[in-house]
C-alpha cells in the first residue's frame, strides 16, 4: 500500500537532520562492497589450484589457516590461539581456538587439521606447497580436540607463515572434495554466488566466532582484465575498489579525482620472462644468458609498468628472507647478448613463441620483450592467451618464453627443486643448497645459503628475472582498511569497512 503524497512530505519534515539537511534515514552507513579483480580463478579451492586469485578471494573470508599473514607480513594467531616448538625445530604444538565452527555448523577441531594436512601431504596431492611445506611433515598428531602436534622431518623456522598461506587452509572435512566450487570455511564470509565469467559474491557468515564486528553484508569480486575497462568500471561506480589496480597509466587521472584514494605499497612478486629449459636451443645457458642480457629491465618497468617497481636479478623480493640484490649481476648488453648466441651456435633470426596472458604487464611488457629480443636476433612471435588457456598451456609445459608474475613469497623451493614444475629446471646442486638450507640452524650459515641460492638461479639463468612489482590500490574516498600491500594474495574483508557519513 502507498501513502498519499502529503502523507510523505509530513513523514520526510517530522525526521531530524543530518549535516547538509538530508533525512537521518538515508545516513546509515554503507555495508556492500564489490572489488575488481584481474583474473578470474579456475576454482575456489587453493589446496589444488595454481593461481593466486583464488586466494584473493577466499583467503581470510571464506577459509581460514592456523596462522594469519598480516598485511606488514608479520604472522598472527588465527584458528591457532599459540604454538610452541622443540629446541630441534622439528616438532610444533598448536593450541586451537575454541568454540570454531564452519559455516554450516559442525565444529572445527584437531581433527579437521590432521584431516587438511594430511590431505595436503598425501601421495598425489596436487598442492603448490606440498614439496616445499607439506612433504617435510613426517606426521599430524592429534592430542585432543584442540591441540595438533606437527612432527617435521627437518626444522622449519618459516613454518608459521607457510601455515598462514592460502595453501594451507582448513577445509571442511565432509566437503573438501566439492571446495572447488563450493569451498565451506570458518571465516568471516560465505559462498552466495559464482557467476562465472562475471563475479563471486560472498556474504557474511552469522555462525561466524566475531560476526559482530564485521561491517561489510555483502561483498563482490568482479573480474575486469581489461585496463580500459577497469577505468570505466570505477569512475561509473560499478565497482567501489581494485586492491590491485592493472592499468597504472590512468593512476594520475585517479589521484587527481576527489573521488578516489590512490595508495602503493609492497609485494613479494617476482616477474619474469619464464624460459622452458626442456626446449633446444633453451636448455643451453648460453642461450638463456643472451635472452637475460636482451632485456633492459628499466625500460620494461617504466614503458609497462610506469616505473612502479623494481629490477631483480633472482627470484627473490626485496620483502623475501635472506633477499640478495643481484639485478646488475647480468646487465643489460645487447652485444653480450648476440656472442654468447654465436658462442652457443645459434643461427640468426631465432625463432621462439612468446605466449602472453591477460594481464596488463604481459600484454604491454611482452611488446617491449618482444623488440628487445629483436635488437639481438632473436624474433618472439606474440600469442595473445586467456587465462585458462595459459594455465592448461604455458603453466603444463607447453611454451617457449611466456611472461608472468610469481607472486607467492619464498616460492623458489617449488619452483626451481622440482623439474616437473613448468619452465623445467633441473639442478643437482641447486637441490643440494636448498636441503642444507632446510637443515641448518646457523644464522650465518643461513645467510651464506640464502646467498647462493639466489647467485646458482642467476648463473643459470633459469628466467630473466625482472621486476618487483610496487601494490597499487585504487578505491573509493571512505573505504577503510583495504590492504595497500601484498606480502600474500589476500583481500582481508572483516578489517573493511565504510567510514559513516559526514
Amino acid at each position: 500500500m502507498s501513502l498519499p503524497r502529503r502523507h510523505v512530505n509530513t513523514l520526510l519534515a517530522s525526521l531530524p537532520l543530518v549535516g547538509s539537511g538530508t533525512p537521518a534515514l538515508a545516513q546509515r552507513r554503507k555495508d556492500t562492497l564489490t572489488l575488481a579483480m584481474v583474473l578470474e580463478p579456475p576454482s575456489l579451492d587453493p589446496t589444488t589450484g595454481a593461481s593466486a586469485a583464488i586466494g584473493e578471494i577466499v583467503l581470510y573470508n571464506v577459509l581460514e589457516g592456523l596462522t594469519k599473514i598480516a598485511m606488514d607480513g608479520s604472522v598472527t594467531p588465527l584458528l591457532a590461539d599459540n604454538w610452541a616448538h622443540t629446541p630441534d625445530g622439528k616438532t610444533y604444538s598448536f593450541a586451537l581456538k575454541k568454540g570454531v565452527v564452519y559455516s554450516d555448523g559442525k565444529p572445527f577441531d584437531a581433527r579437521a587439521v590432521q584431516f587438511s594436512l594430511d590431505r595436503a601431504r598425501a601421495e598425489g596431492s596436487v598442492n603448490k606447497a606440498k614439496k616445499a611445506v607439506f612433504d617435510n611433515i613426517s606426521a599430524v598428531k592429534v592430542v585432543d580436540a584442540h591441540t595438533v602436534v606437527l612432527v617435521l622431518r627437518e626444522p622449519d623456522s618459516l613454518l608459521p607463515f607457510r601455515l598462514g598461506e592460502s595453501t594451507a587452509v582448513m577445509l571442511h572435512p565432509d566437503s573438501a572434495a566439492q571446495a572447488a566450487t563450493q569451498p565451506v570455511g570458518t571465516g568471516p564470509y560465505r559462498l552466495d554466488s559464482w557467476a562465472r565469467g562475471s563475479a563471486v559474491t560472498l556474504v557474511r557468515n552469522e555462525r561466524f566466532r566475531n560476526a559482530a564486528q564485521v561491517s561489510l553484508r555483502r561483498a563482490s569480486f568482479r573480474f575486469i582484465s581489461d585496463p580500459a575497462a577497469q577505468v570505466a568500471a570505477l569512475l561509473a561506480g560499478d565497482v567501489d575498489a581494485m586492491p590491485r589496480f592493472g592499468a597504472p597509466q590512468a593512476l594520475n587521472q585517479f589521484r587527481r579525482n576527489p573521488r578516489f584514494v590512490v595508495e602503493t605499497g609492497f609485494t613479494a612478486g617476482k616477474g619474469i620472462l619464464a624460459i622452458n629449459n626442456r626446449k633446444p636451443p633453451l636448455n643451453d645457458v648460453r642461450v638463456r644468458r643472451a635472452l637475460t642480457h636482451a632485456i633492459d629491465r628499466q625500460a620494461f618497468i617504466d614503458g609497462a609498468l610506469e616505473g612502479l617497481a623494481r629490477p631483480i636479478g633472482s627470484h627473490f623480493a626485496p620483502t623475501d628472507l635472506g633477499y640478495q640484490d643481484l639485478s646488475k649481476f647480468a646487465p643489460h648488453d645487447p652485444a653480450r647478448a648476440r656472442a654468447l648466441l654465436k658462442e652457443a651456435g645459434i643461427s640468426t633470426p631465432l625463432n621462439l613463441t612468446l605466449t602472453l596472458p591477460p594481464p596488463q604487464y604481459a600484454r604491454t611488457g611482452g611488446e617491449i620483450i618482444a623488440a628487445q629480443l629483436a635488437k639481438v636476433g632473436i624474433n618472439a612471435k606474440i600469442e595473445n592467451v586467456e587465462w585458462a588457456a595459459w594455465l592448461g598451456g604455458a603453466f603444463k609445459g607447453n611454451f617457449d618464453l611466456t611472461v608472468i608474475l610469481h607472486v607467492e613469497p619464498l616460492d623458489y623451493v617449488r619452483a626451481y627443486t622440482d623439474p616437473g614444475y613448468y619452465f623445467g629446471y633441473d639442478s643437482a646442486k641447486f637441490r643440494g643448497l636448498v636441503a642444507a638450507l632446510a637443515a641448518t640452524l646457523d644464522p650465518k650459515e643461513k645467510a651464506r645459503l640464502w646467498r647462493d641460492i639466489q647467485r646458482q638461479l642467476a648463473e643459470d639463468a633459469v628466467n630473466v628475472f625482472i621486476w618487483n612489482p610496487q601494490q597499487v590500490a585504487v578505491f573509493r574516498k571512505g573505504l577503510r582498511g583495504l590492504w595497500n600491500s601484498s606480502p600474500i594474495f589476500a583481500n582481508d574483508l572483516a578489517a573493511v569497512s565504510w567510514a559513516p557519513p559526514a
